[in-house]
Order: structure tokens, then C-alpha cells, then sequence
């Protein structure tokens, strides 16, 4: 249990607009930001209804193979949402039932300064007060968050996917009866992850 709190604490400190522990040397976010692509598009099967995700591997190179790596391990399958807040985010990928850490890969860099916005319905990765801590943990955006992303002062939490259906699963999510730490009193989670079809547009 003793890792659950700094991976946990990660959001609650940008919530309430304070980074003083990042790197100094952020970059600048670019002047031109990319549209998130969908280059592989998953299946998310929950205890509340499923959700399909697409993942941009070509601009989020680094955390978008990161989270591939893990559901292509099947790593994901059991895990919990295990931190939920109204009107800011869901987050999950990192416990199993019983809030038992599950060991992952090394940490990634972060990706964030690549501009991609954290607004409603996009997937990016939690992490602690360390920039470059990342490892398995997403999280999904309830609203559109804005103090999440790079700026000049913050080194920001970067998105590298979108929902692109099931929206409603992740608004149901968000509003469940919580305890200590925003986790649900009643465990929701994640049955599997599996890979399909991108819809063509």
C-alpha cells in the first residue's frame, strides 16, 4: 500500500495548481499543435459498460507504445479504476482487486509538451510529482482540464488518446460513491483490453 499515495496524490496536486516540484527546465509547448490521430483503437470492457479508445502512436510516439506494450501484455485485464473525481477525471490502470499494487515497466519521459490539450474525453498519463514517472496509470478527462497541460510553468500531463465511444461509461464512472483518496467504495473494473478495428471516417 505504500505506493499507492504518490501515484494517487498526482492529480490532486495539479487540481489545486501547484507544481513546485517539477523540473525547471520545461519546454515550450509547440506553436503548432497536432491533432491526436487514431492509430490504434482498443476495446475497454468495465464492470459499468465498455468504452473504445484510439491511441496517436505518431505524435505521442513514447506513451502511446508504452500503453500498447501493456495491453498487448495483457497487463491491464483485472485492474481497477481506481481513483475517480465528478467533473475532473477517472484514473486507473495500476491495482488490482483489493487495491494490490501490479509491478510495471520502467517509467516513461513525458510527452506533454507536444501540446495535445487535456480536454473532455482524452486519455493521458498520471504520474507523481517527478515529470518523467509515468508508468502503467492513465487517466480519462471528465471535463476539459486545461491546468493538466504544459505550459510554461508546469511540465503537464500528456495525452495520447482519445474515447471515441463509451463516453458515457467514463461520466458514470466519475460520479460513483468514493472513500479516502477519491477511491470508489465498490470496485469497478477493468475486465479486458483488447485491440480492434479503428473506425474509418
Amino acid at each position: 500500500m505504500k505506493k499507492l499515495f504518490p501515484l494517487l496524490a498526482c492529480l490532486t496536486i495539479v487540481a489545486c495548481g501547484s507544481e513546485s516540484s517539477d523540473s525547471p527546465d520545461i519546454p515550450e509547448p509547440p506553436k503548432v499543435v497536432p491533432e491526436l490521430k487514431a492509430d490504434v483503437c482498443y476495446l475497454m470492457s468495465t464492470t459499468k459498460g465498455d468504452m473504445t479508445l484510439a491511441i496517436d502512436l505518431t505524435n505521442m510516439p513514447v506513451t502511446g507504445k508504452n500503453f500498447k506494450e501493456y495491453v498487448d501484455s495483457s497487463f491491464y485485464n483485472g485492474t481497477l479504476f481506481h481513483r475517480t473525481i465528478n467533473n475532473f477525471m477517472i484514473q486507473g490502470g495500476g491495482f488490482t482487486t483489493g487495491l494490490v499494487f501490479k509491478p510495471t515497466n520502467d517509467p516513461i519521459i513525458n510527452e506533454a509538451s507536444v501540446g495535445i490539450s487535456n480536454d473532455r474525453s482524452t486519455v493521458a498519463m498520471a504520474r507523481t510529482d517527478n515529470p518523467n514517472s509515468a508508468t502503467s496509470q492513465f487517466f480519462i478527462n471528465v471535463l476539459d482540464n486545461p491546468h493538466l497541460n504544459a505550459s510554461a510553468s508546469s511540465a503537464g500531463y500528456a495525452v495520447f488518446g482519445q474515447v471515441i465511444s463509451g463516453m458515457e461509461v467514463a461520466d458514470q464512472i466519475s460520479i460513483v460513491t468514493t472513500q479516502g483518496n477519491d477511491i470508489p467504495v465498490d470496485e469497478i473494473l477493468i475486465n479486458s483490453v483488447v485491440e480492434i478495428s479503428c473506425p474509418t471516417s
